[in-house]
């Protein structure tokens, strides 16, 4: 191809160049729509774009979560973390086998038992999932919001704690464990190419053991150009109180989404 061919496709993928709609569109997502190219490839600027979010996904999927370090000691200590593990006992035996995420370990199961109340009208988990960037970057703003919108509606919460090499389906477990009315999880999604800060708020009326997906609800994409933290914590509570009217979760209720600016109550 010659040069001045290549020169004038590039002014054409310039942001000036396109039509309006296209602007419009861009503004809305972080897909990297007519980004140009330069012959049959993609610009070295994109190409280098495409490979620093390929490692940060990477990164957020081989990370291991710390809580001290990644959440800090004040973190921690206000709402006294108790942190527990999967039967997986590696990152690598957790990619590798994903049914050994969706239990407890023996020692941990002994744990919850012993330091988590039972019967409370919400439990909340923290699970490490595929990305600890999410969890890191999420949870500190949004649990604060979760636990206040709980205690303004009478709410009993159970004993927080956080999963290491956790997958959804430890939440059926719980459910046995602890028996509340409500459980949530707050995981980390699968990174991809637009963020690897993705959260996910997987939630069960009163799980049980035989319960699979089509027992749970989600609310995905809790992340900064997504679902806002605010936005997430007042339909995460909306839906909790669906749930505990309805008695039942998964694909029987449909979530009804919330004015975000006025109080959710518990039917």
């Amino acid at each position: 191809m010659g040069g001045e061919e290549e020169k004038n496709q590039d002014k054409l993928a310039q942001p000036n160049d396109v039509p309006e709609i296209v602007r419009k569109v861009r503004a809305q997502t972080p897909a990297r729509l007519l980004a140009g190219r330069s012959g049959a490839a993609y610009r070295t600027s994109t190409q280098m774009e495409l490979r620093e979010a390929h490692a940060a996904a990477r990164d957020a999927v081989r990370a291991e979560l710390d809580l001290r370090a990644n959440f800090g000691e004040d973190f921690v200590r206000e709402w006294n973390l108790l942190e527990v593990s999967s039967r997986a006992r590696s990152k690598d035996e957790y990619l590798l086998r994903p049914d050994l995420g969706r239990y407890l370990n023996e020692a941990s199961r002994a744990e919850v038992n012993r330091d988590c109340r039972v019967s409370q009208d919400l439990q909340i988990v923290i699970g490490d999932g595929l990305s600890v960037t999410a969890v890191v970057a999420q949870v500190p703003r949004l649990l604060p919001l979760l636990y206040a919108g709980t205690r303004a509606q009478g709410w009993t919460v159970g004993a927080i704690f956080v999963i290491r090499y956790c997958r959804v389906g430890i939440l059926n477990e719980i459910g046995e464990l602890l028996r509340p009315r409500v459980a949530v999880l707050l995981i980390g999604e699968r990174p991809g190419l637009a963020t690897a800060e993705s959260l996910s708020a997987y939630m069960a009326y009163q799980p049980k053991v035989s319960d699979t997906d089509a027992n749970r609800n989600l609310i995905s994409n809790i992340h900064a150009r997504g679902v806002g933290t605010e936005q997430a914590a007042q339909r995460i509570l909306s839906l909790a109180a669906l749930m505990m009217k309805t008695h039942t979760s998964g694909y029987q209720l449909r979530e009804e989404l919330p004015s975000y600016n006025a109080p959710v109550r518990l039917p």
